[in-house]
């Protein structure tokens, strides 16, 4: 096993599967699988979610609503979000516990850095919801920022894509893959797979990010045996 701690950074888009917009069944069921196989193999998993698939607070600043108002509003779909995983993971007989940056003790625990950490060393499942707590950051940023409190290895970026290319391999079919970066690379290269505040940070705390397909099944398990896939994007090269 390569890695022992791991913050599994998924978005929103992600768990709309076929759809248009919301939650697909399937999709996150499958998601749920890997995530029971990583948790199998003894890996403490923490993970954070976005909430695109809801509400992008961004896109509602061009409809009219107060840009913090409508970051407070994507921090809450990633509360919907976190709910319906943990209902997934739970489903696959794998303890979890959802916390929020924002309290809401009805349904979640406030996050607190020691309580998190405790948690996973009990091999429960945790995941991060809320963002940041506060307007203007994104879950990427919130990913790095949880990963940095809890001291993970690494940060597992899933999307749609099998790493980082030149351009959009959807769109450019010329487009070629990166098999590592540095920080550097990304941000001078202006590469747009995490914002520029989540990469400054990851480097700020040497913190390495593989970029990689999470809807290619059993590609996280692979990552987390010591397989080279994706792209890994580190301090230095």
């Amino acid at each position: 096993m390569k890695y022992k701690r791991v913050l599994l950074k998924l978005s929103g888009e992600a768990l709309m599967g076929e759809r248009s917009h919301g939650i697909d069944p399937k999709r996150i069921s499958d998601y749920a699988k890997e995530i029971k196989e990583a948790a199998d193999m003894g890996v403490e998993l923490a993970l954070v979610i976005g909430g695109g698939n809801i509400y992008r607070g961004l896109s509602g600043v061009s409809e009219g609503i107060d840009r913090v108002q409508g970051d407070y509003m994507g921090m809450l779909a990633t509360v919907i979000n976190g709910l319906a995983l943990q209902s997934a993971i739970e489903r696959e007989g794998i303890q979890t516990r959802l916390l929020t940056a924002i309290k809401m003790e009805q349904i979640a625990e406030p996050y607190i850095k020691r309580r998190a950490v405790r948690h996973l060393e009990k091999g429960r499942v945790v995941i991060f919801s809320g963002g940041t707590g506060n307007p203007f950051f994104t879950t990427d940023t919130a990913a790095v920022l949880r990963a940095a409190e809890i001291n993970a290895d690494v940060i597992l970026k899933g999307t749609r894509v099998d790493g980082i290319y030149t351009a959009d391999p959807e769109k450019d079919k010329t487009a070629k893959k990166f098999k590592q970066l540095t920080f550097k690379d990304a941000m001078s290269k202006g590469l747009k797979i995490m914002d520029m505040t989540a990469f400054a940070l990851s480097e700020d705390n040497e913190l390495p990010i593989v970029v990689f397909d999470m809807n290619t099944p059993g590609n996280l398990i692979k990552l987390l045996s010591g397989e080279e896939i994706g792209t890994l994007v580190e301090h230095k090269v």
